[in-house]
């Protein structure tokens, strides 16, 4: 039961922060791409915020279930991509490259808004203390608004962890990831073919290194050094922002 408990926790807390990072990063795609000359995600309606757009049955619902089931596991999904058509692009690999960063920058952005977010909530309720309090718990004499505030705090520090990760792990130089893509539109023509006929395999090699992770560490890495110090910077300056603000 204590297990259940724990993971109607997560998705409560975890599920609508992962589901706008996803989105918001398809999103960027088609937003870029359009100022770009390519109107092809406007045209075939994924040019919207609306979620359902861009669901994937796989990666946007049964991919983060399983990853929440998971001991200490991280959280991961994706949404459907959006259409990319290079040839209606001014210059396709100068634009490319701007259309593949555009989906880690807006998990960038959303991190650091995040940040703001619970640096604000703890500025209007200072008795809110992410290192003291249960994410999870309500005390009995909890005013009003800390019932409020609490879990837009906690939603906005998974908001941080969870957009910092997957900015990180999309730009691992892999196609079809958006690190890969960037790095086959910079390139020169002879290694950016090589690079981009790995394509149909990369999913491939995504499973792999997410299998056998245990050995390579590539994800744990990600994970456990860029996207914890980068997301533990954020978020202590925006305990500390809330705080120094505090009256």
């Amino acid at each position: 039961m204590n297990d259940l408990s724990q993971l109607l926790f997560s998705i409560s807390y975890k599920v609508l922060p992962l589901l706008f990072a996803i989105v918001l990063h398809e999103y960027a795609h088609g937003w870029v791409a359009d100022k770009c000359g390519d109107s092809t995600a406007k045209l075939q309606g994924r040019l919207t915020m609306n979620p359902l757009a861009h669901i994937d049955l796989f990666g946007t619902i049964i991919m983060p279930i399983l990853c929440l089931m998971m001991p200490g596991g991280f959280l991961l999904g994706w949404a459907k991509p959006v259409p990319i058509d290079p040839r209606q692009m001014t210059r396709p690999r100068r634009d490319m490259a701007l259309v593949a960063a555009a989906g880690p920058g807006m998990n960038f952005a959303l991190a650091l808004f995040s940040g703001l977010l619970l640096a604000i909530v703890l500025w209007v309720d200072p008795t809110l203390s992410m290192q003291q309090r249960s994410a999870g718990g309500s005390e009995s004499g909890a005013s009003s608004s800390t019932i409020v505030l609490l879990p837009i705090a906690v939603m906005a520090l998974y908001s941080v962890l969870i957009n910092v990760f997957l900015a990180l792990f999309n730009l691992i130089p892999i196609p079809p990831l958006d690190g890969g893509r960037i790095l086959v539109s910079l390139l020169p023509p002879q290694p950016a073919l090589a690079l981009a006929k790995l394509e149909p395999y990369g999913m491939l090699i995504l499973v792999g290194l997410l299998v056998f992770d245990r050995d390579l560490r590539v994800i744990h890495t990600i994970s456990s050094t860029f996207a914890s110090g980068l997301s533990g910077t954020i978020l202590s300056t925006a305990i500390g922002l809330g705080a120094g603000a505090s009256p």
